[in-house]
């Protein structure tokens, strides 16, 4: 029976199993988890924004990331920790496309904040003497307005402007939370202008930021390559936790787009396909402030003070 999207009430979830009563050892697993996640991005944002020597461009963008991070695991573990408990993994249609419109805004957001990142650390490494006068208040505005407002809106628009008013043959998603890829598959109406869209965003903006990434940290090593010993420890210390977390994210999309397109999770265990289809978004949240807490000197010598009592 062909039905349109609007009079879908609810899809159902086909990736759980039934664990019996060691669902709420997983439960506690994954509360665990988002409490931990909560936790270190929230220190870190409130140590960025107290602390006067942090006030700095990087620091800001780095601030914008943690905040992303707690919007990203907001859209997916309340989700996670309910369907988790319960014993028919619906959700109500509503609430699907709203979550599918949070987690790819939060892929946005992440990946265009990592990209302007780089280019900030490509400013701060090859351009030293104009890097103030190249990264003012002013443009660091500008970039975190761009970094928020594009993802939003552009996935605004394909959810509620090309995914929403498709014409349904079914309502079950092979996986774990709601995700647009699947909710197309099950359109029984034409989909040439949801495909034509997202090939030429993925030729032209997606492929624009992975070369702008390529493009300076190729600089950024000849720099380290040519420069003296301080330059390469600076290079370094500053890049590796943000190399560290674009390539994690990196893989993980990767992994989620090839198991989701190409039909993997049929060839792997169950656990397997549900683990690599939440590991860009489970691992990143948590990996990102442990990166950059561990590794970045500036943050760390304000837990130095801070465990020595002085004051932000």
């Amino acid at each position: 029976m062909m039905m349109n999207s609007t009079h879908v009430s609810y899809f159902t979830l086909a990736s759980y199993f039934d664990t019996g009563t060691v669902k709420y050892l997983y439960f506690l697993i994954v509360l665990t988890f988002y409490f931990s996640i909560i936790c270190a991005n929230v220190f870190l944002i409130v140590v960025i924004c107290m602390n006067r020597s942090l006030h700095e461009p990087m620091y800001m963008f780095l601030c914008s990331l943690f905040v992303n991070e707690l919007y990203g695991s907001s859209g997916l573990f309340p989700f996670l920790l309910t369907q988790i408990l319960s014993d028919i993994h619906t959700v109500p249609a509503s609430l699907c496309f709203l979550q599918i419109f949070c987690l790819y805004s939060y892929g946005g957001v992440e990946f265009l904040t990592l990209a302007i990142m780089s280019y900030d650390r490509y400013l701060a490494i090859c351009c030293p003497l104009q890097y103030n006068s190249l990264m003012t208040c002013d443009r660091i505005a500008r970039l975190t307005a761009l970094i928020w407002f594009y993802p939003l809106l552009i996935n605004l628009f394909i959810v509620a402007g090309l995914t929403f008013p498709l014409q349904l043959c079914g309502n079950i998603i092979h996986k774990v939370y709601c995700d647009n890829y699947y909710v197309v598959r099950l359109a029984c109406s034409d989909t040439t202008v949801n495909n034509i869209f997202g090939l030429v965003h993925m030729f032209t903006v997606i492929f624009g930021l992975i070369v702008l990434i390529i493009y300076t940290y190729m600089r950024i090593l000849i720099v380290c390559f040519s420069g003296s010993k301080q330059t390469r420890q600076k290079a370094v210390s500053t890049c590796t936790p943000h190399l560290a977390s674009l390539l994690n994210f990196s893989f993980g999309c990767f992994f989620e787009i090839v198991q989701s397109r190409f039909d993997i999770q049929n060839r792997l265990p169950n656990m397997v396909s549900v683990f690599l289809s939440l590991y860009w978004l489970t691992c990143q949240p948590l990996v990102n402030p442990l990166l950059y807490g561990l590794k970045m000197s500036k943050i760390r010598d304000v837990y130095k003070n801070l465990l020595s009592g002085e004051k932000m």
